[in-house]
């Protein structure tokens, strides 16, 4: 028997939002699967597309950034500026070879904790039918040529 592939997905979560829902996620007991691994950030806008693309190069086959809705945030911009982040990643990503589904930007409130759950559950679910992600060497990603095959 073939064992099923378990992605491994990094999230950056915003600390009043997002991250408060998963708590509360945790607390209802509400199931979602165990393949995220949750960094604590003050705000979404904290978060360098830098960070997100030493994610994929050591390995890791999805990021999800969550953050506060638009027009909550409690530091008034942050998840505006991880909108524009967002878009800057994504052209990386492709620019890279990356198949962009690998990533996400979504928004969360502390009280949708079910929210958090379908949203892991079903970004999972997605990270697994692309199978997973092993990064290039170094070298190859200087090249400048996309190398598209691999996905």
């Amino acid at each position: 028997m073939i064992p099923r592939f378990e992605p491994v997905i990094i999230g950056f979560l915003c600390n009043w939002c997002s991250y408060t829902g998963a708590d509360l996620a945790g607390v209802a007991r509400m199931q979602y699967p165990p393949n995220l691994r949750p960094i604590r950030v003050m705000c979404t806008g904290m978060v360098h597309p830098g960070l997100v693309m030493e994610a994929f190069d050591q390995g890791t086959d999805g990021v999800l950034i969550l953050g506060c809705h638009p027009g909550e945030c409690h530091y008034l911009e942050g998840n505006k500026k991880a909108l524009a982040r967002a878009g800057v990643i994504f052209r990386v990503l492709e620019d890279k070879g990356i198949n962009p589904e690998r990533f996400e930007i979504q928004w969360i409130s502390s009280a949708e904790a079910s929210v958090f759950a379908e949203l892991v559950t079903r970004f999972t679910q997605k990270i697994q039918k692309l199978g997973p992600y092993s990064p290039l060497p170094r070298q190859a990603y200087d090249t400048g040529i996309k190398t598209y095959d691999r996905l």
